[in-house]
Order: C-alpha cells, then sequence, then structure tokens
C-alpha cells in the first residue's frame, strides 16, 4: 500500500506526524509513516537564494505567504493526564478573505503558541486558532495584530479545479532555506480520495517538489490559489499532493460562527458491477449501470438501502458501473464525491433498483462514523484516576504508536494473540451509541492497595461490579454510584487478572496518590463532570 508523508511540517518525527493528523490513504484510521525523502536533485526549486532563480509570476502573491511558528504539545498516551514535552515546527500559511490566515491543521493542531511571519519580514505575530479540522486536514488563524492585513491582501481562490496539465507554482517554507521558496510543476491528476477516515475529499497531485514545511503553502495558477499544500509520496519523486480549493470552500462555510466542520458522508460497502455472473445473478438488464451495495450502513429494517441494491443515481447524475461519474469537462470521479454537494438536511436523494424494480431514497449521510475507537482529532484523550489506577477511553493512536518500534509491535502483537478488544475492534462501527472502550494506560502508582498485582498496561476493562462497561463515563458513574464495599474489576481479554479493591478506601487514597505523583487534575474535564455531579457514596 502506497503512504503518504502527512506532516509535511519542519521539526517533527515522522512518527508523531502520523499518529496525530495526517490524511491516510486507506479507508481506515490507521497509517504509519516513512521518513520523509530529501528533495530530488531534478526537483524544478526556485527560492531568492538559488543562482539564476527566476522571478515568481506575482509580488501580490509572495505578500500574501507567510511562515507558520507552532509550539505543539502533543497528548502523552501512557500519562493521559500531562503532555508530551514542547516540539517546535513550522510550516506555511496563506492571507484569505475575512483578515485570516489559512493553513493545514497538523502544522497548529495541539499548539500552546503560535506565530506568524510574512515574506521578507523581520517580526513575528501571534495568532490563536479560529477553526480547525483534522478531518480535511485544515485550519483558520487570526492574528492578534490586525493592521498586518493592512498591507497583505488575500490571495484569490479560482472558482473551478485546475485543468490537467495546467502549469502550478507552488510557495512555501521547506527544508534547506529560510526565505520563501517557489517549485514549478503541472497537475497530474485530480481525484476524490480518504483523507483522514471518515472524511474524504478531492485531492489534486502534482510533479512539483512538496517537502517538509510546504504544508499550508498555496499552490498557484495565473497568480489565483488553486489549493493548499499538505502532503507527499513516501519513496516517490515529486508526487505531491495539494487540497483543492472546493475542500477549502467548504471548510471555510462550515466553521463560520465557530461551527465545527461538518461534511456529510456515503458509509456504505459496496462493489463494482463489471461481472457478468453479478449482472445475471440479479437479473439486470442492459441499460442498468451502477454499483451494488455489499453490506449497507445499518442493518435495521427500516434503512433505505438492503444487500444487492444497485444505486444507479446520486441526485440525477448517473453512475457507471466503474461507480464513476462524469464531472465536467474532462474529469472521471468515485460517485461518492457528489455526496458533499447532493445531500441536503443530511439526506442523500439515491436512484435504486431492487429486485428488478427502480425505486428512489433517501439515504442519511451523517458527517461522522461511529467508530468503537476513535482518532483523537484535535482533543486531548479522556481520562479517570480512582486510587492507583488510570482508565482511558481508547483511541486510533494507541494502536498506530505501537506499529513506529519493534517493542511496539512486539506489544500489538501480544494483543492479537490474547484477544484484546483493542486489536479486534479496531476500525469497527459501534454497536450501540456512545460505546467505547475504556483501558488501563499505564502501571500501577506506588501504593499499598495495588500490592501483589502485575502492571496493568493496555488491559481493556470488560466489566466493573458485574457491570459491562459502555464508556468512560459509564465507568465513572459506576464507581461513584456503587454501594457495593469492593470495586471488582474484570478484564477482557485471555491472560491477565481481576483487580478488587476495597471502594471506600480506593476512592479516599486518590487525592494523596495524586499530590504524590504531582497530578493536578483526577480526571479530563468531561469526566469530573460526571464524578461531581453529586458527591461518591
Amino acid at each position: 500500500m502506497q503512504k503518504l508523508i502527512c506532516f509535511v511540517c519542519v521539526g517533527v518525527l515522522a512518527t508523531v506526524v502520523a499518529d496525530q493528523s495526517g490524511p491516510a490513504p486507506s479507508a481506515t484510521p490507521n497509517g504509519q509513516t516513512l521518513p520523509i525523502a530529501p528533495p530530488s536533485p531534478t526537483s524544478q526549486s526556485m527560492t531568492s537564494e538559488s543562482p539564476g532563480a527566476q522571478p515568481t509570476p506575482s509580488g501580490a502573491v509572495e505578500n500574501s505567504v507567510v511562515k507558520v511558528f507552532s509550539s505543539m504539545r502533543a497528548p502523552d498516551l501512557w500519562k493521559p493526564w500531562a503532555k508530551q514535552p514542547p516540539t517546535e515546527v513550522t510550516g506555511s500559511g496563506v492571507v484569505i478573505e475575512g483578515r485570516r490566515i489559512l493553513t493545514n491543521a497538523h502544522v497548529v493542531v495541539f499548539s500552546s503558541e503560535i506565530q506568524v511571519q510574512a515574506n521578507q519580514a523581520g517580526d513575528k505575530i501571534s495568532a490563536t486558532l479560529e477553526g480547525i479540522a483534522p478531518g480535511i486536514d485544515l485550519a483558520v488563524l487570526k492574528l492578534e495584530d490586525d493592521k498586518f492585513f493592512d498591507t497583505h491582501r488575500p490571495l484569490a481562490r479560482a472558482d473551478k479545479l485546475p485543468d490537467i496539465k495546467d502549469a502550478v507554482m507552488v510557495y512555501g517554507y521547506p527544508i534547506g532555506g529560510t526565505s520563501l521558496s517557489v517549485t514549478k510543476g503541472i497537475v497530474s491528476r485530480v481525484e476524490f480520495v480518504p483523507y483522514n477516515f471518515p472524511v474524504s475529499g478531492l485531492r489534486v497531485q502534482l510533479d512539483a517538489a512538496i517537502n517538509a514545511g510546504n504544508s499550508g503553502g498555496p499552490a498557484v495558477v495565473d497568480d489565483k490559489m488553486i489549493g493548499l499544500a499538505f502532503s507527499h509520496l513516501g519513496g516517490a519523486e515529486n508526487i505531491g499532493y495539494v487540497i483543492p480549493c472546493e475542500e477549502i470552500d467548504l471548510f471555510i462555510r462550515g466553521v463560520a460562527d465557530n461551527k465545527r466542520y461538518a461534511k456529510p458522508g456515503f458509509y456504505e460497502e459496496w462493489q463494482t458491477l463489471e461481472n457478468p455472473a453479478l449482472r445475471s445473478f440479479l437479473h439486470l438488464e442492459d441499460s442498468v449501470k451502477g454499483v451494488i451495495i455489499r453490506r449497507p450502513f445499518s442493518d435495521d429494517a427500516s434503512y433505505p438501502l438492503k444487500q444487492w441494491d444497485v444505486i444507479t443515481r446520486v441526485g440525477e447524475t448517473a453512475i457507471d458501473d466503474q461507480g464513476m461519474v462524469k464531472i465536467p469537462p474532462n474529469l472521471r470521479i468515485d460517485f461518492p464525491y457528489l455526496v458533499q454537494h447532493v445531500a441536503k438536511n443530511g439526506k442523500l436523494p439515491l436512484t435504486i433498483v431492487r429486485s428488478g424494480k427502480q425505486m428512489h431514497v433517501d439515504l442519511p449521510a451523517p458527517p461522522d462514523y461511529p467508530l468503537i475507537i476513535r482518532e483523537w482529532g484535535d482533543s486531548y484523550p479522556s481520562y479517570f484516576i480512582c486510587g492507583p489506577m488510570v482508565f482511558c477511553e481508547a483511541t486510533a493512536q494507541v494502536i498506530t504508536t505501537l506499529t513506529t518500534t519493534s517493542k511496539g509491535m512486539d506489544w500489538l502483537m501480544y494483543l492479537v494473540f490474547s484477544g484484546s478488544p483493542l486489536a479486534k475492534k479496531y476500525g469497527e462501527k459501534q454497536q450501540f451509541q456512545g460505546e467505547r472502550l475504556v483501558y488501563v494506560s499505564s502501571p500501577f502508582f506506588p501504593h499499598k492497595l495495588s500490592k501483589g498485582y502485575t502492571k496493568p498496561v493496555l488491559k481493556v476493562v470488560q466489566s466493573l461490579n458485574r457491570q459491562p462497561v459502555k464508556n468512560l463515563a459509564h465507568l465513572v458513574q459506576t464507581i461513584r454510584d456503587s454501594n457495593d464495599d469492593f470495586i471488582t474489576i474484570e478484564c477482557a481479554g485471555r491472560g491477565g487478572e481481576n483487580w478488587v479493591f476495597p471502594r471506600k478506601e480506593m476512592i479516599s487514597a486518590t487525592e494523596e496518590i495524586l499530590t504524590d505523583n504531582g497530578i493536578r487534575s483526577q480526571g479530563s474535564p468531561d469526566v469530573m463532570l460526571v464524578w461531581t455531579a453529586h458527591p461518591p457514596k
């Protein structure tokens, strides 16, 4: 499988990069990174430091591009009450309408401080995060000094997708120098692909060199931005990727008025209708073209789609037997691209053929896929400390982080062979609303209560006091409201132990344990609202 180097900003380790927000080239919320390839000696890079460099097409474009400095503190998976040490990263950005800066989400996610610097300027200006969408890898910044925009005008955006073979210039601040760099190439292809699961979107491929630090810089055709650089293909020369303006416009509208970006999605499992036996099996006429529903998103009797349904149209647009639709003037793209344009009020109009009969249905098109183990997005993980134990809600990063070292791979194999839900339920849909995995993220804190027990790291909590644990809030509520003398914890999977603690002593020892270990809060804000709703019994 091809791997994208998605976190192309300077100063971040590749393993941290993929675990945070890098868009993945598959439909599952995983992905490991490869080392960022050095610039090709044949890349057409032009900077003011390069001998014989040609001038950029427009001084106005240069004036709109900025360098972004970010002090990033990512979550600490093994100590969820803490953050990792700060990492200084740099990327690029561009001035847009509304006196704002557009950049990539992965340049500024989990940042405690953000600054921007204009081309050939000596001063840095403090910035704050106005809106972010890790799923599509976009973010908007506001500056503390609004006067900056009096002399740095927004860069115009193209109102249509670029054509294949269009000459394009990519602006930014990649590795290899400190001044503004420009690389030149052509548009190679336009596709509709997964970004960060479950978000999919259009992606433009260029042969212009895109390297670490280019993230958030504009790709320009005829002095108009056609998109924002965000990744390149590891192991290949001069294959870079750009988020086109169509996706940028959807994002900007979505985060208006401080609303979170919500993009309708299509989550059915489908396959093409090319095989003659499939057509005969379904008794389809030659005129019927489309895709087959292999497994619908829901098995509920009232759900609009069933197994073996054939989708022939999305709205008024016909689908061919390879699941593609034609987009004027000369593009052919996977049909789920139409969802973001056709869906209204969370419903997607479809024409289907079922048992030889044509019918019209309205399919739900929610903005989220309810995974049991989710990405952390731009939020720190939820946790709760009770006595010597640290409980945490599982995120996809628990698994992806294990793939980055040989020791981590040993842990991953242990999870697989022990039947841990961390491995078994990775990528699975919730069976009920709010279902999440709760696991023990850290060794026991030193205390007599844990005497004789082995280290519980990465053990999934199956039940507490014989009640199946639905999520972390449910675990906290169960401890809070229990009348039992003991707290009994059973773990899922093979191996490990069951733990029994005296309930009152476990609760009363918590404050002392927090103080001894320099921990400021017993839990994340969301679960503390549950814990303090009323005093534990």
